[in-house]
């Protein structure tokens, strides 16, 4: 190395030397420059995973994994989810700036709530899917029919126009969230309320039935408690952006080609699909239901600790977390609170994952693995008690994740950067 500034490669078989610079991050680690190693060395690199290779500069959100810290735009996650709306935080992760007063905060919501309706034309796409398809694939494909209305978006002017196509995405996508759900089921659809807030139309879209000028469940009018609505947005803003992981990386790498932002987002839900994504919660509570009680568990934490066992302890580790998740944290104090205010939830589940984490967190083999709870492990416990179906779980994350998302798909365009293509290491004939 010649300097604090470079890095020398150094070719043992030929004795060739080649520097590169090195890039000084704001956080983190510093990162080697290697645009050009191939133009320069003949060779490239080889990272599975791209667990160490930047594919991007960014400056949405940043997670230092080692300490449990996540940020978005520069401010800790437990802060903003205490002092914040979920709108409040859209107009963050979009803008870069969180609304500097309550007018401010109200007006952006109020666009929001004014973009929710859908075209009709596209309601009628939903009667082509099966009756019994899954809400996830019936989201993704609504989506990316999205962007036969909005066909000017391939080609957006300015901040304005960026603002909008983002603002329009997030708005309706509860909208085709919960119609999805409802054509799953073979309920009829219950359009957007104006007057109520994004959490609680999103609610009254899910649950209610047509009735007059109100609307009824089969139990009766509908009622939505306000600790649901504030759980379940402070559930969005958790999940609303996480850096470079699967489905963002998918979302930047199909608008690296210049294809219409709401189809690099459909993209986007087919990644977060995945039970190694964005279906994890949902498989962590089919494992709750497979240990069964709370005196089994240590039964399952040998079965882990046991390498010829497949069985694996859903919910716990990270691939960027080496601490404890703080979404977790914040995850499990709002389980605790919604029991203490009355919202009934699962106590056998609950105790269950308690007594997991118990465990786990003073046993050796999770302590050397480092393998903390994630976001994953208790969002599914919340989430049925706020009478969400499993099935929706998935789609719940892909509201949450949406406005990072669109702020990604914008600093992509934004940058200019190149068409994604990454190499491959060549083993065949």
């Amino acid at each position: 190395m010649d300097n604090k500034n470079t890095v020398t490669l150094i070719n043992n078989s030929t004795g060739e030397k080649f520097e590169f610079n090195l890039i000084e991050c704001t956080r983190g680690p510093k990162a080697i420059d290697f645009g050009k190693l191939f133009e320069t060395t003949g060779i490239f690199s080889y990272d599975p995973g791209y667990a160490s290779t930047a594919g991007c500069k960014s400056t949405v959100s940043y997670i230092d994994g080692q300490n449990g810290i996540l940020l978005y735009r520069g401010i800790p996650i437990q802060d903003l989810v205490e002092k914040y709306s979920f709108t409040d935080i859209c107009s963050l992760l979009i803008s870069g700036k969180l609304p500097k007063d309550d007018k401010e905060s109200k007006e952006f919501e109020l666009d929001l709530r004014q973009l929710r309706y859908l075209n009709e034309g596209l309601i009628d796409i939903f009667k082509a899917f099966p009756d019994n398809a899954h809400p996830m694939a019936n989201l993704s494909s609504a989506v990316g029919a999205l962007s036969t209305f909005y066909r000017g978006y391939i080609e957006i002017g300015d901040d304005d126009d960026y603002e909008m196509m983002a603002k329009r995405m997030i708005a309706k996508i509860p909208t085709l969230v919960a119609f999805s759900y409802r054509h799953s089921i073979g309920y009829p659809y219950i359009y957007p309320d104006v007057s109520l807030s994004y959490v609680e139309n999103f609610l009254l879209m899910l649950r209610a039935f047509p009735g007059g000028k109100l609307k009824y469940t089969l139990d009766g009018e509908v009622q939505i408690d306000p600790l649901e609505v504030e759980a379940l947005d402070k559930i969005f803003t958790l999940h609303a952006e996480h850096g470079q992981n699967a489905s963002t990386t998918t979302v930047r790498n199909v608008a690296s080609t210049g294809v219409h932002p709401y189809a690099a987002i459909s993209a986007g839900i087919n990644a977060l699909w995945g039970p190694s994504h964005g279906g994890a919660n949902e498989k962590v509570l089919d494992q709750l239901a497979e240990i069964g009680n709370v005196k089994n568990v240590n039964k399952f934490i040998q079965r882990v600790k046991d390498k010829n066992d497949p069985f694996r302890l859903m919910g716990f580790g990270h691939r960027v977390y080496k601490n404890y998740d703080p979404r977790a944290k914040v995850l499990k104090k709002l389980k605790d609170d919604l029991a203490k205010k009355g919202i009934k939830i699962n106590d056998r589940f609950s105790d269950i994952a308690e007594k997991v984490e118990e465990v786990a967190l003073t046993d050796d083999y999770f302590i050397e693995r480092k393998l903390y709870p994630n976001v994953d492990f208790y969002s599914g416990i919340i989430l049925s008690a706020l009478k969400i179906p499993v099935s929706l779980f998935t789609p719940i994350f892909a509201i949450g994740r949406m406005p990072g998302w669109c702020a990604h798909v914008i600093e992509h365009i934004k940058s200019g950067a190149r068409i994604t293509r990454p190499r491959q290491v060549y083993e065949g004939k």
